[in-house]
């Protein structure tokens, strides 16, 4: 076929017209052959990004630094006095340090492309005759999709065989309000928001049903079209990044003030201005963690993927470090802290009751009949034979009803081509029910389903024995109270009815015959118990929020241990007011609880609320197109991947692919263990930098005579500041971070204890460093003269492997050194390595070492090296160790 420009109109033509221009079959859709070619001919479904940064770019953001002008300033200075091997050792390290930031934010961006194709997007298409889940990018041209409310349009398409449909149209037309659509065809060139037989690209439908002929996909689509006349936007800073800038100005401002002290003390005790000018600008290079916001970013990057592993999507960086602060986390129950493997258990109908799990037989019996024609013709789910293994589409409570009609000798397929649907009224969080029409007039049957305590409020008769009888205000509460009793013994409730009429009624879920009651059992997932006692050991609140009976919700909340025996009973979603509504008392009462039941959308987004407004940082679990404003209200929307709308995961910050509650707590360690690696490498790096300022200032102050080279400065901050750096930010994390409280959002990277710590480590390896030169001095060769160049070399290489060995000082200090989260990591081994391999190289490699002043060392001089470095290292572990200082 051709392919239909984006400009085209279809709207005019019915859908039988419009299959015909698409050569799609409206009842089959397209075989997997025919879908393959199209495939290759039209591409895949998917938006290409109209601008990408390309390598070059790239290269050049890494040259948009005040730090990269510095070093071009002190290589011009030098090209103008002609110290020519000086000012190409500085344009080398420019080079080096291009280099290094290049890869860094390539292989963030790596990562980033990896996320995205790990959070692919599931569609229901017609393939062959049968309903299957397939990825949305394999959309053509003359596909069939199946969409119904929570779903997002994958693609631009004529609607037909449309049940109560509405759509959100914002995200195309700015329309806030929900569009009602319909089949009937429309005139021609009408403005996009008045197609209403129409369907487009990354809208999302809220109500009812239908099925979508795909015209138009990928860029192809009104969506695409429009992604080609806007250009990308600038990617806003995560708050991480933000406080980094922050920290970076203040840290820029401190430098400064040092260096015009070195550099004034340096005149005043007789040094070349040209030398001085050289020393206090590689010293302000070297001061500046200019890396930091890369290393930062790759560091939450890379915590990102290693989430994936545990299937946890986190598709913002911002994400990753609210999450190490969250300490309330609001959790569905079905599916996330149950095993979602739900089944029929029990029946309990007038006629009589039988435990379906144990294959209890049941002989003809009218309710049961008309329980199981419910369960078929009410559900939206479908069962694919194809293939090895049965493919489930659909809610799973939904499945479980198919299984279990099927269970019972009836053919799912035969009896809904039997009773063809004829009109619906969705389930929905307000009506709690859901209602189908079927047969021929006169012979028409309605069937319905839903909670129990809403089902019933709409029956006005019972059938008990073959005999329709009257439904009494008594007879009600007695089927309440049975209700009641189901629930509180675990089970999840569902009453199912239906009534015969002769014509169209004017509302389907009125006026129905109570056919009985259908429990079914879905037990907590084993793994459940020992992640929430985690999350109490760690000051993490769980509230569990069900639209669930309350006897149910609480039955499963003492099993896993969110309530007690003596704990707060469950508050109804009834009880839930607007925050502006709730008294003191109210809130109190709601404060307290760990349990809410019968809970809608609107009661959610009320709680985060409230939640919030007690200065709570919320993680909110939701899956269903209305859970949309809660999600996005959360500090932390989590949606599910297995049973979630695509609306739900569109608008969440983290989705979770397998639904289990411990991928939450997985994703939280993680995140506190990716806060806690930054926060490492930011001491570490501060704590090395300052530690150079010190001993430079220490030592122009003091007129030492064996003052640091510019480029041994800006050697050395290049080999301690990139690979143990990256090597920090690859830390498993303290076995114990989970035995601590949440980090407080408003919490700074460094706070006033870190100050002093790596104030402390800075002075400790600068004297360190010091005592190096004077030990091999009045010590070692007390009888010597005043060798101003190996005493150099002495404070070169002791300052390059102080802060190389200061890296082992990161770790948590709760454990034994050799076992603690550091010592362990086999990325900060390979990077001391790498590190220490460079530079004995530097050494070794005549122009390398010419450059860098470098003479040759004798064993006494490593002695006092080797000396001060460990005496650095056990100074400060000891005092970790006596917590005379706090990390």
């Amino acid at each position: 076929m051709e392919l239909i420009d984006v400009a085209t109109d279809l709207s005019a033509f019915s859908a039988e017209e419009t299959a015909r221009k698409l050569d799609a079959d409206l009842k089959n859709g397209l075989s997997a052959e025919e879908a393959a070619a199209r495939l290759e001919q039209f591409g895949p479904n998917e938006l290409t990004e109209t601008r990408k940064r390309s390598l070059w770019h790239l290269v050049l953001d890494q040259l948009k630094s005040p730090i990269v002008y510095l070093l071009l300033v002190a290589a011009g200075i030098s090209f103008f006095f002609q110290e020519y091997l000086n000012a190409v050792a500085i344009l080398v390290v420019l080079v080096i340090n291009t280099v290094v930031g290049f890869v860094m934010e390539y292989q963030a961006g790596r990562s980033m492309e990896a996320l995205k194709k790990i959070s692919s997007v599931p569609a229901k298409m017609l393939r062959d005759g049968q309903l299957q889940e397939m990825e949305a990018s394999q959309i053509v041209p003359g596909d069939v999709v199946f969409l119904e409310a929570g779903d997002v349009v994958p693609a631009d398409g004529r609607i037909f065989r449309t049940s109560q449909l509405q759509v959100e149209e914002a995200a195309l037309t700015g329309e806030s309000v929900p569009v009602e659509k319909n089949e009937a065809s429309l005139q021609a060139g009408l403005p996009l928001g008045d197609r209403l037989n129409y369907l487009f690209k990354s809208t999302f439908v809220t109500r009812g049903n239908t099925y979508l002929l795909v015209s138009h996909t990928g860029m192809n689509t009104q969506l695409g079209h429009i992604a080609n006349l806007v250009q990308n936007a600038e990617q806003a800073a995560t708050p991480l990044e933000k406080k980094l800038a922050e920290f970076s100005k203040k840290l820029i401002l401190v430098t400064i003030g040092l260096a015009i002290i070195i550099f004034v003390s340096g005149l005043l005790n007789g040094l070349p201005l040209v030398g001085m000018l050289q020393t206090v600008i590689a010293l302000a290079v070297a001061a500046i963690p200019e890396g930091l916001p890369i290393v930062a970013t790759l560091a939450l990057a890379r915590g990102m993927l290693q989430m994936a592993k545990h299937n946890v999507i986190v598709k913002k960086l911002s994400a990753v470090e609210t999450l190490g602060g969250t300490n309330v986390i609001c959790t569905d129950k079905t599916g996330t802290l149950t095993q979602n493997k739900i089944e029929v258990s029990v029946l309990n109908t007038p006629s009589g009751s039988w435990n379906i799990t144990e294959n209890e037989q049941i002989g003809e019996n009218e309710n049961f009949h008309f329980i199981k024609y419910a369960s078929v013709l009410t559900n939206t789910a479908e069962i694919s034979e194809k293939g090895a293994e049965a493919q489930e589409i659909g809610d799973p409570l939904e499945v479980a009803l198919l299984k279990f009609a099927k269970n019972y000798g009836t053919d799912v397929v035969m009896a809904r081509r039997k009773h063809p649907k004829l009109a619906e009224e969705p389930f929905s969080s307000e009506t709690k029910m859901m209602a189908t029409l079927h047969g021929k007039e006169p012979e028409l049957m309605v069937f319905a389903k839903g909670a129990a305590e809403e089902l019933l409020n709409q029956c006005t008769a019972f059938l008990e024995h073959g005999e329709v009888k009257k439904l009494t205000a008594e007879a009600k509460d007695t089927w309440l109270q049975e209700s009641e009793k189901m629930a509180e013994s675990g089970l999840r409730v569902l009453a199912a009815a239906y009534k015969t009429v002769s014509e169209m009624p004017p509302k389907l879920g009125e006026d129905l015959i109570f056919s009985g009651l259908i429990g079914m059992v879905d037990p907590p997932r084993p793994e459940v118990l020992p992640a929430i006692k985690e999350c109490l050991s760690a000051g993490i609140r769980v509230i569990m929020i069900t639209g669930d009976h309350p006897a149910t919700a609480n039955k499963i909340a003492l099993e896993l241990g969110i309530n007690t025996p003596d704990g707060h009973p469950p508050v109804t979603g009834k009880q839930l007011k607007p925050a502006s509504e709730i008294s003191t008392n109210d809130r109190h009462d709601i404060a307290g609880a760990n349990v809410f039941a019968r809970v809608d959308p609107q009661h959610k987004l009320d709680l985060v609320q409230l939640l919030q407004e007690d200065g709570n940082v919320v993680a909110m679990t939701g899956d269903g197109v209305n859970d949309a404003p809660a999600l996005k209200k959360a500090d932390i929307g989590v949606a599910m991947g297995l049973r979630g709308t695509q609306v739900a995961q569109d608008v969440s910050d983290m989705v979770l692919k397998d639904d289990k509650f411990t991928s939450i707590v997985v994703a939280i360690r993680q995140g506190r263990v990716i806060f806690e690696n930054i926060r490492k490498f930011v001491i570490f790096l501060l704590s090395c930098n300052l530690s150079e300022l010190f001993l430079i200032a220490t030592v122009a102050v003091l007129n030492l005579g064996f003052q640091l080279l510019p480029l041994q400065i800006l050697f050395i901050n290049l080999i301690t500041d990139v690979l143990p750096a990256l090597a920090l930010g690859a830390t498993e994390g303290n076995p114990g971070i989970m035995n601590q409280p949440p980090r407080k959002a408003t919490e700074p990277i460094i706070d006033r204890q870190r100050w002093i710590a790596i104030i402390f480590y800075s002075v400790v390896i600068s004297l360190c460093a010091l005592g190096a030169v004077y030990l091999n001095h009045y010590v070692l060769h007390p009888a010597e003269h005043w060798h101003a160049g190996r005493y150099n070399n002495i404070l070169f290489y002791t300052l390059i492997f102080c802060q190389l060995a200061h890296v082992f000082n990161m770790g948590s200090g709760n454990r034994f050194f050799f076992r603690s989260e550091i010592v362990t990591n086999k990325f900060v081994w390979l990077a001391l390595l790498v590190s220490g391999a460079v530079v004995f190289l530097a050494g070794w490699i005549g122009p390398v070492r010419n450059a860098l002043a470098i003479q040759e060392m004798l064993l006494t001089d490593w002695l006092a090296v080797v000396s001060a470095v460990f005496a650095s290292l056990i100074i400060i572990q000891l005092s970790k160790k006596f917590k005379l200082i706090q990390q």
